[in-house]
């Protein structure tokens, strides 16, 4: 892939992964009034547990994106080096 579209890839997915920790951070604060209240926190820790594996995802695409610039650096500076020559 080619690298711009890469680091587009990565900027978008460096966002996803920071918005979906606000989003479990937030859910975490809402189980802790639902428990402190006594209300039943079932669903509210289903929601928080379908963030969490979200997140999960989000992050290992995260990591393939990085690694992937990773590769596009190397090739391109492989590429270099043989002009160079």
């Amino acid at each position: 892939m080619d690298r711009a579209i890469v680091k587009k890839h990565l900027e978008q997915a460096l966002e996803h992964v920071a918005l979906g920790g606000q989003h479990i951070a937030r859910q975490r604060e809402i189980v802790a009034e639902l428990t402190n209240r006594g209300t039943d926190v079932t669903e509210a820790i289903r929601l928080l547990t379908n963030f969490e594996e979200s997140q999960v995802m989000h992050v290992a695409h995260l990591e393939r994106l990085k690694e992937e610039l990773r590769e596009c650096d190397e090739k391109h500076q492989a590429g270099r080096s043989r002009l160079a020559l």
